[in-house]
């Protein structure tokens, strides 16, 4: 695959491949490049818009061609009612020349999601809730019949599991944190759910509005059939305090299953590995100034979770009694025994990142070390302050790159 970006020149030239006949006026950069595809809009002789998609790298463009699969079956059920906002449909498609194909489709309507914007009520913030209800509603053989991965819930906690055992052997994961997560994984209370299809890279910038509904969503390539929490996550990391309960609730009231009481705690979960996920994604593309972010993150979220309950740990509210009534030992309830009563926290008590995708070509630890040492950085948490890169690396916009969402924790 490029290993350079290709220009928006070469780009457009790819559309005219993909749509014989389409004559391109004019190009624009698109509103968030990543790291693992070119991205580039076109505006052609009758002012039509449209979105070009080429793969640089080999993983990319087998994601591409799952993403291909799924958006066929995802349409239909648009088309049918069944989902509540539109995908990307795919008008034409360029052989590249060295391997793969770029995807050329119409530009849909709206713009990025502004999560500050959301306010609590019924407006933007529940048809957010209903939006993501109405993907989780899909019939999960939408997903397995693209060929795109399908777990169940235990085989999903295992998967977790396996992603923490293999971030612990960077040494880079602060053990507070590595015991809260393997508690967390083995406590199998919290891992029963039916899995459903999601997004699995959920982003404000995947998902568009206009006139104050979600009117399509992007950037499929790491949808499966997993956990439905995953795609809670981002807002539950990003999204306004005040505005979580409409969309909980939306969200809650679209769905037909019921009785997933840990769905907010593994949310909190996949939030907090999304540091994990960030590590091993800076591991695997030899990126130091990834790996030292993300140690740096890690750090920070030791400091903010060091006073938090386990999670999906409930604090024990005590009941009054009506006046008069005996405790089970025979005493009568005293008022100088009174205990302040307080609601049931947030299980973690934070909000952390949110970064989902899979990963691939894993990098040699030994290499990575080397890097970090080359740029005079110690090798690990323990060796000192970290310094982190002056330049963030690319964000995850129209690609495979994951995504994180690091808002103040409270």
């Amino acid at each position: 695959m490029s290993a350079t970006p290709r220009s928006p020149l070469a780009l457009a030239a790819l559309a005219t491949v993909a749509i014989p006949g389409l004559d391109i006026v004019a190009t624009r950069p698109p509103r968030n490049p990543g790291a693992d595809f070119d991205v580039v809009g076109v505006l052609d002789a009758s002012r039509r818009r449209w979105i070009v998609r080429a793969p640089r790298r080999a993983s990319a463009g087998a994601a591409l061609e799952g993403e291909v699969s799924l958006l066929r079956q995802l349409a239909t059920a648009v088309d049918g009612g069944v989902l509540s906002f539109d995908v990307p449909r795919p008008a034409g498609f360029a052989p590249l020349p060295e391997g793969g194909r770029a995807m050329v489709y119409p530009q849909l309507q709206g713009t990025p999601l502004d999560l500050a914007s959301l306010r609590p009520g019924p407006g933007l913030a529940a048809q957010v809730g209903r939006a993501l209800a109405s993907l989780h509603e899909l019939d999960a053989t939408v997903v397995g019949e693209a060929g795109l991965p399908v777990y169940d819930a235990d085989s999903y906690r295992r998967r977790r599991l396996s992603e923490v055992d293999e971030a612990a052997k960077t040494g880079y994961v602060p053990s507070a944190l590595l015991r809260r997560w393997e508690h967390a994984l083995e406590n199998v209370t919290l891992w029963r759910f039916r899995a459903t299809p999601v997004h699995g890279d959920l982003a404000a910038e995947h998902v568009l509005v206009a006139e104050g509904d979600v009117v399509a969503i992007l950037d499929w390539s790491d949808a499966r059939v997993a956990d439905p929490a995953d795609d809670l996550a981002w807002l539950l990391a990003a999204a306004p305090e005040e505005s979580l309960d409409s969309i909980l609730e939306a969200y809650s009231l679209a769905r037909t299953e019921r009785g997933d009481d840990h769905l907010a705690d593994r949310a909190v979960l996949a939030g907090e590995l999304a540091l994990v996920r960030w590590l091993m994604y800076g591991v695997r593309a030899r990126d130091g100034r990834v790996i030292d972010e993300a140690i740096e993150m890690l750090r920070q979220l030791e400091e903010d979770v060091a006073d938090a309950p386990p999670i999906g740990h409930l604090e024990p509210v005590l009941a009054e009694p009506i006046d008069g009534e005996e405790w089970s030992n025979g005493e009568e309830w005293n008022e100088d025994d009174r205990d302040d009563a307080s609601n049931v926290r947030d299980s973690a008590g934070h909000r952390a990142g949110v970064l989902v995708g899979d990963d691939a070509e894993t990098g040699d630890l030994s290499e990575i070390r080397a890097l970090r040492e080359e740029r005079h950085e110690p090798p690990g948490p323990a060796g000192g302050a970290i310094r982190v890169g002056d330049e963030r690396p690319a964000r995850r916009g129209d690609d495979e790159t994951p995504t994180v969402h690091l808002p103040p924790l409270t």
